[in-house]
């Protein structure tokens, strides 16, 4: 069992808020997997922000010392409380802070009393959000609180939420969730597929890199080998202009004429005389 206790607690108190109502926490498997991506998606999207905590069907008792006044969400956002295990929400020990949105989500087996005492409930205790959604037959109704009333929320559909700044968009065939960055919500196998995805592309991005930067060290190559092979056809000319100099000097000292030496080193005249 675990428990935040504070120094209000007493020993008696510690085990006095059960922390199951002996109900399962879905009826089905589509309405786990809405409890599961609403809840999984508020963490994900809070995940940075200390004092926001989330939870999904935990029981939440609002009154001090009595156990039967008692409410376990699909999920609801309490702001301005940290992180955290808990057995159950024993608003006494946080600060008497009233989670501000709650969710459910419908299945056929919730019948209207039912639904109409969670209302009751909500109002009462003061949340100041309350969104149902019924995923088979894709309907979604939302409240929130004004004057210390919960009321409908008209036009429900692209609505974003004033505490979650979350955005809720029905679509022909579903609900979709999306965060202020337009990042939608998604479940755990959606988000599996993403990361893989997000993965192939890193890899992508590092192969590009990789083959970008061979690329660069090839053209680097090529221009070293192309440096190098003009400073030998530098120095090749030198050499040959040096051998023609000192053949000149050579054939000019041992008498021979200008007009001698340009024929016999295939040069002009003017050549001869600038060596000259």
């Amino acid at each position: 069992m675990v428990q935040q206790v504070t120094e209000f607690d007493t020993a008696d108190d510690l085990d006095f808020y059960p922390e199951s109502d002996g109900k399962p926490m879905a009826e089905n498997t589509i309405q786990f997997r809405w409890i599961v991506l609403i809840k999984e998606g508020l963490e994900i999207f809070f995940a940075s922000a200390l004092n926001v905590f989330v939870a999904g069907d935990l029981l939440w008792y609002p009154v001090r010392g009595n156990k039967y006044i008692k409410c376990a969400p699909d999920a609801m956002v309490v702001f301005g409380r940290p992180k955290g295990d808990r057995g159950a929400y024993v608003q006494h020990r946080e600060g008497n802070v009233a989670p501000q949105v709650v969710f459910e989500v419908l299945s056929p087996g919730n019948r209207s009393a039912e639904m109409k005492r969670k209302f009751n409930f909500y109002q009462k205790y003061g949340v100041e959000e309350y969104y149902i959604y019924d995923p088979i037959k894709n309907n979604l109704q939302g409240w929130l609180r004004s004057n210390s009333i919960l009321k409908p929320i008209a036009n429900i559909n692209n609505w974003t939420s004033p505490r979650l700044n979350i955005k809720f968009v029905l679509t022909p065939t579903t609900l979709e969730i999306y965060d202020p960055n337009g990042e939608k919500f998604l479940t755990p196998v959606e988000l599996k597929e993403e990361s893989k995805l997000e993965r192939q592309q890193r890899q992508q991005a590092e192969q590009q890199a990789q083959l970008e930067r061979q690329q660069r060290l090839q053209a680097e190559q090529k221009a070293q080998q192309a440096e190098q092979q003009a400073q030998l056809e530098r120095q090749q000319r030198e050499l040959e202009r040096q051998a023609r100099f000192d053949a000149v000097r050579q054939l000019l000292q041992m008498g021979l004429s200008v007009e001698q030496v340009a024929q016999a080193l295939s040069l002009t005249i003017e050549e001869v005389e600038q060596i000259r």
